[in-house]
């Protein structure tokens, strides 16, 4: 695991729940590539999993990622909830079923082969690559839905 893969990924929902995207842009070095889909009937937060999931699922080995995120639920999922949440059976703080089980299991899934150093921005604030993201989960539902 030498040179690091960075991936952004976002989330969008018009409606929530609503209408939903995802997008994705992964770089190693100077190779940039581009994700993005639909969801019919999904929510925000639904779609951040998606993302993160998708991003790294195109990953075909074992790699060091950058993982940046404008969801504190997907960074404090994986980074803070996902240990206590597995040790009690995919049950919450106050003993509920985990919302988006499915979603956090594939999620954990995918990011087990992978050195992952996650990392929160604040979202809609002129970060270049999350500002990317956006408008490709965007896109994802403009053309599905609009196209």
């Amino acid at each position: 695991m030498s040179q690091v893969v960075e991936l952004f990924t976002d989330g969008a929902c018009k409606g929530n729940p609503g209408v939903g995207g995802w997008g994705v842009l992964l770089r190693y070095g100077t190779t940039e590539r581009e994700l993005y889909g639909y969801q019919a009937d999904t929510t925000n937060n639904q779609m951040e999993l998606m993302a993160a999931i998708r991003g790294l699922e195109a990953l075909t080995r074992p790699c060091h990622v950058k993982l940046t995120t404008d969801s504190k639920y997907v960074l404090q999922g994986m980074t803070e909830w996902i240990a206590a949440w597995k040790k009690k059976g995919w049950k919450s703080a106050n003993g509920q079923a985990v919302k988006n089980q499915e979603l956090w299991q594939r999620l954990d899934q995918a990011a087990r082969p992978h050195q992952i150093e996650w990392q929160w921005v604040r979202g809609h604030t002129g970060h270049a690559e999350n500002e990317r993201v956006d408008a490709l989960a965007n896109r994802a539902i403009e053309e599905k839905f609009i196209g």
